[in-house]
């Protein structure tokens, strides 16, 4: 995982290294040409794969938290993992050279000064679902440090992803619980960030200029053109979601309202009307409602007035025992009003007389059609208007439950 700036307080330190009964000393040198970083390098590795587990099991306890956390306020996520520092990685990091003297280590105290050792990672589909995130990060945990990447990189005019950095320790009414007090030292970094922030972040230890102005200029247009995208790429997709979203809803109030002729046949839309026209029937999935508003729209219906202009006078009841012997369920009684409203439209047109099993399903489906215009039933009716030749993707396995 990325770094994230190093703590302005004490407290944000991890706890002294003394897990396994051993310290890490700071080294000292009266002259600095003679700092032996290979030593260094050696001694901090050492010092952590003492501790690492311990890190990588705060680490999980933290990602359980959180997931836990997320799960209750029914906020989606992409990913969400958790790790402890690589040993190599600890290794490049502990041995760096300070900016302000190159001869002498940034970290004199690697252990106690690198602050990414346990960490979380939670990427998000959406913008919003970020903001989402990081208000159960800052009410599940104790937060030592805040840092959005974003203002931060303009500030300090620096390539980068946009992403929130968060260093935090478990609550004090956690650390009084067995299982949490051993980490009560430990310090935890979250990064919460976006699909295409990500991405960015994924290719940033491949780009070799972090400095605006080291860039040459025709690099630098590529690199802002390609950080513009993707920050109005992921605007347009929460952009999209909010649409989205607020369709959804207007079309369940016009279903409220009977104002069907304003909505589109959807897996959503088709669900609220029927619970209300042929009662709710709970064995029924998302992906049951999805299939039969596709067969639907490839049978001609657009909206939702067209579907109950269809069904209307007929008796879904009476047809499902008259066919069934028993009443069955809300979409198999759709299908055999439909079948009795459109007759042989609706048989050459529903995807299940096509294929390896056409041939049955069109004779059962015939016979069943001869039977309802035996017992006066069924009639004949044009195909809805604005019908639709676009085919319905078609399956090996079982269809969805009716």
């Amino acid at each position: 995982m990325g770094e994230t700036q190093e703590p302005t307080s004490e407290s944000t330190e991890i706890g002294d290294a003394k897990a396994d009964g051993r310290t890490f000393s700071r080294p000292e040198s009266d002259d600095a040409r003679d700092f032996d970083f290979d030593a260094h390098r050696q001694q901090a590795v050492e010092a952590y794969q003492g501790v690492r587990q311990q890190y990588q099991d705060c680490a999980e306890a933290a990602e359980s938290v959180l997931k836990a956390a997320l799960e209750a306020a029914n906020t989606r996520v992409h990913t969400l993992e958790s790790r402890a520092k690589d040993p190599e990685s600890f290794a490049r990091k502990a041995s760096l050279p300070s900016e302000e003297d190159p001869a002498q280590p940034k970290y004199t105290d690697p252990l106690r000064q690198i602050t990414d050792l346990a960490a979380v990672r939670v990427i998000t589909f959406l913008l919003d679902e970020v903001e989402k995130v990081n208000a159960q990060v800052e009410e599940q945990f104790h937060v030592l440090e805040k840092v959005n990447k974003s203002g931060l990189l303009v500030e300090e005019e620096k390539l980068g992803y946009h992403s929130v950095h968060y260093l935090v320790g478990f609550t004090p009414q956690r650390l009084s619980m067995p299982e949490y007090a051993r980490h009560r030292d430990l310090v935890i970094e979250i990064q919460v960030r976006t699909i295409l922030q990500h991405a960015w972040a994924e290719i940033e230890h491949d780009i070799q200029y972090k400095a605006i102005e080291t860039i040459p200029t025709v690099i630098r247009r590529r690199f802002v053109a390609l950080a513009g995208l993707l920050e109005i790429a992921d605007r347009e997709f929460q952009a999209v979601s909010d649409e989205d979203q607020r369709v959804r809803i207007a079309a369940l109030r016009h279903v409220e309202l009977g104002d069907l002729a304003a909505v589109e046949v959807t897996q959503e839309a088709l669900k609220a009307y029927l619970d209300r026209k042929l009662g709710a029937d709970g064995r029924m999935t998302a992906f049951s409602y999805e299939w039969e508003a596709r067969i639907l729209r490839r049978l001609g219906f657009s909206n939702l007035q067209e579907l109950d202009d269809a069904i209307a006078r007929y008796d879904d009841d009476r047809i499902s025992r008259l066919l069934h012997g028993n009443r069955q369920g809300q979409l198999t009684r759709l299908e055999d009003v439909l079948l009795a409203s459109l007759g042989e439209e609706f048989i050459d047109r529903h995807p299940w007389t096509h294929g390896d099993y056409g041939q049955f399903w069109r004779e059962l489906l015939t016979t069943r059609l001869q039977r309802l215009r035996e017992n006066g039933i069924a009639g004949r009716r044009d195909e809805p208007n604005h019908a639709e030749d676009e085919e319905v993707a078609r399956t090996d396995g079982d269809a969805p439950a009716a």
